[in-house]
């Protein structure tokens, strides 16, 4: 159902430019190796064909890398990129930000060499925020490709990390954005990753809103999720997790902030406090590596409540979905039955406004009322009193 409804989140406009772009690219990164880590990874694959016979099968974690704009999140897919590699982690990358002009990584799939974002820009006039908005839309329409690759792949990767637009609203609050998390959470373990600009949330004002935002992006998505502070080699993340662990604590701070936002900032720190006791921070660095483990850590444990709860939850929608279907259907068949009970077999014609119009017979009926109504019974006329 969701594959089907990604034509939708396209424009109409848009589905002429969906035909004329290339289909969805893959790349495979490869990774030199020595005789030992092939003999290595023929026992992996013995061990696979094993748990494949015991019917469990192995599936990679999606990690859903958001952030605001300016917060590093491509510099962490580096770091996660260049991580991977020198662990011999099998991942897979893609890059689903068509506007940004060069990445420091290789991604296995690249939104850019589906859509080209500056020639949608230009045919349809569009503002930066505009070109970068279309252009996934198109992508969105195509995606059933890509989990096409995933699919085929997913008993060799371990992780599938998916760098998104700088602008966050782009990707979190489009019908694309949306269509492309709910198809990937619906079939992998998937996991939201929200990246914060550590340096710039020292003031209490700037840091609850970040906070703000990250809850309502974990309870849009009602998925598993981390919080990276980055940039840790600049500014310690030790004062934001005082602040979340410690009310009292982030009060005091507020004190010294005499502005108009300190009183609405007090009052969302106390609505916010089951958010900050139910969530995941991680300190990582970017630039230094600093953290790396703790991360992927937290991503081993958050992948673990999806299959705790989204998929608990994801069955009741089902069959709450299939039980409204049947009791729609159900009053549909006892509606036509009432109707014709009511109506006995005469046909009954609804018009645009749902009135009832009766229709006894056929023309020659309807003939025979005009002329009963023109002329009274037992009487005759001649053809010179009709005229």
């Amino acid at each position: 159902h969701l594959r089907s409804h990604t034509m939708s989140a396209a424009s109409a406009k848009a589905s002429s430019v969906a035909e004329k772009s290339s289909p969805v690219g893959e790349k495979e990164v490869k990774v030199k190796k020595t005789g030992k880590e092939k003999g290595k990874d023929a026992k992996g694959k013995k061990d696979e064909k094993k748990e494949a016979k015991d019917g469990s099968k192995k599936t990679p974690i999606v990690c859903i890398v958001v952030g605001m704009a300016g917060t590093g999140k491509t510099t962490l897919m580096q770091r996660i990129n260049s991580e991977t590699h020198r662990k011999k982690i099998p991942s897979y990358i893609i890059n689903l930000d068509p506007a940004v002009g060069k990445v420091p990584y290789s991604p296995n799939i690249d939104i850019r060499e589906t859509v080209k974002y500056k020639e949608v820009m230009k045919q349809y006039k569009l503002g930066p925020n505009g070109g970068i908005l279309t252009a996934l839309n198109l992508f969105a329409t195509r995606f059933g490709q890509v989990m096409g690759f995933l699919e085929k792949r997913a008993d060799q990767i371990d992780y599938c990390f998916i760098d998104t637009p700088g602008q966050i609203e782009v990707f979190t609050w489009s019908a694309s954005g949306q269509v492309i998390t709910e198809t990937l959470s619906s079939t992998f373990p998937t996991v939201i990753i929200y990246v914060v600009d550590t340096p710039r949330i020292t003031s209490p004002v700037t840091f609850m809103s970040n906070m703000t935002y990250a809850c309502s992006i974990m309870y849009k998505t009602q998925l598993p999720f981390v919080m990276v502070f980055n940039k840790t080699d600049v500014v310690s993340h030790k004062f934001a997790t005082k602040w979340m662990n410690d009310d009292d604590l982030f009060e005091r701070e507020l004190i010294k902030d005499e502005s108009y936002m300190s009183t609405l900032t007090k009052d969302l720190g106390r609505a916010l406090y089951e958010f900050y006791r139910s969530i995941r921070t991680v300190g990582v660095s970017a630039a230094t590596g600093e953290g790396s483990d703790d991360l992927f850590k937290a991503i081993n444990e958050a992948s673990k409540e999806w299959y705790e709860s989204y998929i608990p939850a994801l069955e009741k929608k089902k069959k709450a979905a299939a039980a409204a279907k049947a009791e729609k259907e159900r009053l549909a068949v006892e509606e036509i039955k009432e109707r014709m009970k009511l109506t006995k077999g005469r046909q009954i014609v609804y018009d645009h406004r749902g009135d009832k119009k009766e229709k006894r017979g056929g023309k020659d009926e309807k003939k025979k009322k005009k002329s009963s109504l023109q002329q009274p019974k037992n009487i005759t006329t001649t053809k010179e009193e009709k005229k």
